[in-house]
C-alpha cells in the first residue's frame, strides 16, 4: 500500500491511525477465523481468511483489504478482543 495513503487513513469510528497488519497478527486473525468464532462489529461471522489488512495503532480493530483496497466500513471491522493473544 502506498505510504502516503496509509498516512491519511484512519478508523472511521475512532479516527485512530491505521497501520498494516503484521504477518504474525494476520496469522492469529486467520487462525481465529478458521474456528468460526470471529465476528464483525455488526455481528456477522467472518468466514473468509484475510489476505491482508489494516489495524488501528492501538490494536483494537482490524479492517480487511480487498485486492489492496481498504474496506473501512464501520460494521465490517473486526474487534481484536475476540482473538486470543492478539497484541494490544
Amino acid at each position: 500500500m502506498d505510504s502516503r495513503l496509509l498516512e491519511i487513513l484512519v478508523c472511521p469510528v475512532s479516527k485512530a491511525p491505521l497501520r498494516p497488519l503484521t504477518r504474525a497478527e494476520r496469522e492469529l486473525v486467520n487462525r481465529a477465523i478458521a474456528t468460526g468464532a470471529v465476528t464483525t462489529v455488526r455481528g456477522s461471522i467472518v468466514g473468509t481468511p484475510l489476505a491482508d489488512g489494516l489495524v488501528t495503532r492501538d490494536g483494537k480493530v482490524v479492517y480487511r483489504l480487498d485486492d489492496g483496497i481498504p474496506v473501512l466500513l464501520p460494521d465490517e471491522g473486526i474487534g481484536t478482543m475476540q482473538i486470543v493473544d492478539f497484541p494490544h
